[in-house]
């Protein structure tokens, strides 16, 4: 490991310590790089013969790394994060949303059928089989670049109900999963503000009540025909105090109301652009059969182009201290993992990889996503460094930079300066490098004690 380029060596270096025996870390570190460099499918057996190792005879030592190696992704999640926060002081912004893998096998207990978000729409429903997944990134802006970034750092598989069912297991739906997860973040950060910001799949009270526990705020959607209530009167000092109040219009019937004022404003908007919108905002509760009423404040919001639905979205917090404004543009921010979402597809091949035991596919996926942020934080030291030149095409130009430019950038960067040291200003420029010779330099990371 000590031959990787320095800005590469120092985001890799701190996830050694996920293993046991350092042979282990120099074969997972191989392919990570391997996944970097290689196209198309993410297979053990790919990125070893794009590092010239495809004469490689103990090739199953690698698929070892993923089906039988001692680590824990949770543990890797945790140093990542660490690595994404770094000296940040602002509040702590996460999008956490499903994401299905299209996945198909017998082998593979996990599997369920589920709605398709991408190919379905309001009259047409598509279901497909695969995995399901609970990511969880950080939202984070850049300098050099305009909107904001969905790093992944953890990602949860949640298996089916019938796959729980058949192993005796007891189900946990995605929202017994965020729960869980939340008491993750604030173990990990004591002490920083957490705003987390979801779809209105998310929008439950048991949630919500678990986010006030540990003093996290969130943002998500809510139904157009929620049950409010005003705020329950002062107590007078007999009978039973009540818990609520008189019972308000649903968000439709209040948008539908004549007497509502709204107030203009300009949002941040998505592609990093800005938009003029008219928002309502009050404080009330919501009312849930089974759950305690929340407090809640409630922002109906519309857009004055009338190109986007109105919708009605909800800001929990212990205080109050979220405002209208940053509910909104913290609901539009989220759709960045969106992005982020096809990116992982696109570029870094998930949903190709082949792994059929319990334990690889859990630990495959996960690996992926985080390489995402890894690669974004290599090219945010290497922009640093000198600035990363934006890609070009005959049909259209770029006005910023994207994922595409960042992986390109860190693949010259490893390959340059890892097998072509003459491009840096050192070396012959007549030097043979011949497939043999590269894999003999990469095998040397295979023995690094």
């Amino acid at each position: 490991m000590a031959s990787l380029p320095g800005i590469i060596l120092t985001v890799f270096a701190p996830f050694t310590t996920l293993f046991f025996k350092p042979k282990t870390a120099s074969k997972a570190i191989l392919l990570l790089m391997g996944a970097i460099l290689c196209r198309g499918g993410r297979t053990v057996c790919a990125a070893l013969k794009i590092l010239g190792m495809q004469g490689e005879e103990r090739f199953d030592k690698y698929h070892r790394v993923l089906s039988r190696a001692s680590w824990s992704p949770l543990e890797g999640g945790r140093i990542l994060l660490a690595q994404l926060i770094g000296k940040m002081t602002g509040p702590l912004v996460i999008a956490i949303d499903e994401h299905i893998e299209r996945r198909r096998g017998r082998k593979i207990k996990a599997i369920g059928c589920y709605r398709d978000a991408v190919a379905s729409s309001q009259n047409h429903l598509v279901k497909c089989f695969g995995l399901k997944w609970i990511t969880v990134m950080v939202l984070k802006q850049y300098s050099w670049i305009p909107r904001l970034l969905a790093l992944p750092f953890l990602t949860v598989l949640a298996p089916s109900e019938k796959a729980n069912k058949k192993a005796g297991k007891r189900h946990k739906t995605t929202i017994d999963w965020t729960i869980q997860l939340v008491k993750l973040l604030r173990r990990w950060i004591p002490n920083m503000r957490i705003i987390l910001t979801a779809d209105g799949g998310f929008a439950n009270a048991q949630l919500a009540w678990s986010c006030l526990k540990y003093r996290i705020s969130l943002v998500t959607r809510l139904r157009l025909d929620a049950r409010l209530f005003d705020f329950p009167p002062e107590y007078a000092g007999c009978g039973r105090p009540s818990k609520r109040g008189q019972r308000l219009l649903t968000p439709k019937q209040m948008m539908q109301h004549s007497g509502l004022k709204w107030t203009e404003a300009e949002v941040k908007w998505y592609g990093g652009k800005k938009r003029r919108v008219a928002y309502a905002s009050i404080t009330c509760l919501w009312s849930v059969q089974g759950e305690e009423p929340l407090p809640i404040r409630l922002v109906l919001m519309k857009d004055l182009a009338g190109e986007y639905e109105p919708i009605a979205l909800m800001g929990v917090d212990e205080l109050f201290l979220l405002t209208a404004i940053e509910i909104v543009e913290w609901f539009v921010a989220r759709w960045n993992q969106e992005v982020t979402h096809r990116e992982v597809r696109e570029h870094l091949g998930v949903e190709t990889q082949r792994q059929w035991s319990d334990k690889a596919i859990a630990r495959s996926t996960p690996a992926l996503f985080g390489l995402y942020s890894l690669i974004v934080l290599i090219a945010d030291g290497l922009h640093a460094a000198s600035p990363i030149r934006l890609g070009s095409t005959a049909w259209y130009k770029k006005e910023h930079l994207t994922f595409a430019d960042m992986l390109r950038e860190v693949r010259r960067h490893l390959w340059g300066s890892r097998y072509f040291n003459w491009l840096y200003g050192g070396g012959d420029h007549e030097e043979s490098l011949s497939p043999e010779k590269i894999a003999a330099l990469v095998n040397e990371l295979s023995e690094v004690a």
